[in-house]
């Protein structure tokens, strides 16, 4: 259904076959550790793996010990060496590693060379700067080469970078500075966003007034507005471009600390995740390679934000360990025009493209079923999805469209916490089902529990679970290791073949064939007369409709049934509002409701619906559902800037407003 172009060569012979499920079942220590040596070691590991499960302290069995995890110990290897370096030695030198495309229509590509050197002169700046192993590193930049080349100085130097989204507040970058002790902050005196230049540069100064341990601001000049100066202020192109282009790298132990990435906060203090070098890389680089069956042609596109552990691990350490050609692109997806993303994709003879549900929804309700003529999207051999679980009808959607009826989709489940994927189907192997991202990879085990812990059967939901330890999970919180415990390893703590289950936050079932089934958080339920619904599941019926492109669903205060259902819908180009009469509105409402009343039964049929110009969600794409229930019961908000949108809560909050006589009278 997409516009023009040839069909792809199907892949007949896959980077891992199935075997790889019972292999890795017989041995997962071994399976990883022949993972692990597809990278470049300084010295050997002498220990595989080591794992002291929570266990109840001096006889109290509320006083648990801290998990601790490591992966191949005693080894030592850089990570920015094994992403650039040995390439450069193997020969590829003249490779391109990046094509960036700036939102104002900029452009650059960089090669594997042109790479080892910028690197090589970010690190010599920061040794320069006072930066030195184990030293915190916050970068507050968009998409640009610079965001990688300095997050790739830091693994170079043993650094910890903590990547920071760009059109973050004051406030959440302020804490993350401060939590982290960071000893430098990377910014810019502008970035470009919707087609304006903004600035950040000011906002940068008031994050790190009167933090005393931040001794530099290195920035770097991207729109050419001007900036106030301090002392500590460095320009980029002083410190960074004048430096020496050789360095050498030194190794580092396998469990010295990467980068740390905040959860985002919208549920209290976010928390610093602490992802180490050998096990997060080995995960990064083998599950890159696995689920997108990476070839060495291949042009990448993840389309996340480079402070999302999306890009972290699929835009930086993942594709460039593997040696590939990938796009980065610093814009919005309308920017100037809705078809940009399909003008980069031919633009660069994109093969694999990896972006979000919500991205999906949104082009469906702006292409409707068939994209744009005029683009040849012929290169893509492979889309991946991630983010929230994808409803079957965008996915369906997706393949048809982007996939011409015929690309495998990945999709794939994981956190910020795992490091990287966990569950997702092996491309030409596993078969694909749409909505779920079907199986746990090889090397990893997954359950869906109740909440005793017992394991339960296909079609009972439940509480996913990880049922042992992986190389690539957060090893703590920053500074808390408490809190590491009690939010991931307290609630099953005794249980299972590794002395704890590490719990997900995510409701899950599984189906007959052991697919795994998202059903959003765990706490992401309505409580209707005592029947707990998944909003995932609710979302899903109401986007099979066709007046529907997405749909956030959140539980509000009934007064006879403890809750209601209420759905937030974004409708489709055939859709019902805007200039339809009050008749046509309530029989638009009255469709959904049925439609969700046969999807899954009367009582999950929303008991308000209302249409809104689109739905809040974070950068990593999730739809904020508390707070659409928030804005519904006209509650005060917290700081909102972290959103990917923030303009939607006011939108949603005029809508509310003006239909407060309507909600009055029940309809």
């Amino acid at each position: 259904m997409t516009a023009g172009g040839t069909t792809a060569p199907r892949v007949t012979a896959p980077n891992v076959t199935a075997e790889a499920y019972d292999r890795a079942a017989a041995d997962p220590v071994a399976f990883w550790e022949e993972a692990a040596r597809r990278l470049d070691w300084a010295t050997p590991w002498h220990t595989a793996h080591t794992w002291s499960p929570p266990v109840p302290q001096d006889g109290d069995p509320e006083g648990l010990t801290v998990p601790e995890a490591a992966w191949f110990v005693g080894g030592r290897l850089n990570v920015a060496a094994n992403c650039v370096d040995r390439h450069v030695t193997a020969g590829l030198g003249a490779k391109p590693a990046l094509h960036w495309e700036g939102e104002n229509g900029d452009r650059t590509s960089v090669t594997y060379a042109d790479l080892q050197r910028r690197v090589a002169q970010a690190a010599h700046a920061l040794t320069a700067l006072g930066v030195g192993p184990g030293d915190r590193v916050v970068i507050y930049l968009p998409v640009l080469v610079e965001t990688v080349v300095i997050a790739l100085a830091c693994a170079r130097i043993g650094a910890v970078h903590s990547l920071v989204f760009g059109g973050f507040s004051a406030e959440a970058l302020r804490f993350r500075l401060a939590d982290t002790g960071a000893k430098l902050l990377v910014t810019t005196d502008g970035q470009y966003r919707r087609g304006v230049a903004t600035s950040v540069k000011a906002t940068a100064d008031e994050a790190v007034a009167g933090l005393d341990h931040v001794e530099h601001v290195l920035v770097i000049r991207r729109t050419g507005s001007d900036v106030t100066w301090t002392d500590r202020d460095v320009w980029w192109h002083d410190a960074v471009d004048t430096a020496p282009e050789v360095h050498d790298a030194q190794a580092f132990d396998t469990e010295h600390p990467l980068f740390i990435i905040y959860t985002s906060g919208t549920t209290g203090k976010p928390k610093g995740l602490v992802h180490t070098s050998g096990g997060y890389l080995t995960h990064a680089s083998w599950a890159h390679w696995a689920h997108f069956d990476a070839r060495p042609d291949d042009v990448h596109w993840c389309t996340a934000d480079l402070a999302w552990v999306t890009a972290h691990t699929y835009e930086i350490y993942g594709p460039l360990s593997n040696g590939l050609t990938q796009v980065i692109y610093e814009g919005t997806p309308d920017t100037p025009s809705r078809e940009r993303h399909l003008e980069i994709i031919e633009r660069y003879g994109v093969t694999v493209y990896y972006t979000a549900p919500t991205l999906i929804r949104t082009f469906m309700t702006w292409f409707g079923d068939t994209l744009p003529a005029g683009h040849d999207l012929s290169s893509l051999r492979l889309l991946g999805t991630v983010g929230e679980a994808i409803n079957p009808a965008a996915w369906e959607w997706f393949r048809a469209t982007f996939g011409r009826g015929e690309l495998p989709v990945i999709d794939t489940w994981w956190q910020s916490e795992t490091g990287a994927a966990m569950v997702a189907p092996l491309p030409y192997v596993t078969p694909l089902v749409p909505g779920s991202a079907t199986r746990a990879l090889p090397g990893i085990e997954v359950a869906v529990v109740d909440d005793d812990g017992r394991r339960l059967g296909p079609g009972e939901p439940g509480i996913l679970v990880v049922t042992r330890p992986w190389p690539g999970m957060a090893r703590t919180v920053w500074r808390d290791p408490a809190r590491y415990r009690d939010a991931y390893w307290r609630r099953f703590a005794g249980q299972g073949p590794a002395g704890a289950y590490y719990v997900a936050g995510d409701g899950a079932l599984l189906d007959e064939q052991g697919n795994v089934h998202l059903l959003g958080r765990l706490d992401d339920v309505v409580n209707v007369s005592g029947h707990r619904l998944s909003t995932i599941e609710i979302e899903s019926a109401l986007v099979a409709h066709p007046t529907v492109g997405e749909a956030g669903v959140a539980g509000v205060p009934d007064a006879v049934t403890g809750q209601a259902v209420a759905a937030f819908v974004v409708l489709s180009g055939v859709g019902w509002a805007g200039t339809a009469s009050p008749q046509e509105a309530d029989a638009g409402a009255a469709a959904l409701r049925s439609q969700v009343a046969r999807e899954i039964g009367p009582v999950a049929k929303p008991r308000h619906v209302i249409v809104v110009p689109e739905l809040p969600k974070t950068r990593s794409g999730k739809i904020m559902r508390r707070l659409l229930a928030q804005l519904w019961q006209g509650e005060e908000l917290g700081d909102v800037t972290s959103l990917q949108n923030p303009w939607a809560v006011d939108d949603i909050r005029e809508v509310l407003a003006a239909g407060v006589a309507e909600r009055k009278a029940g309809r």
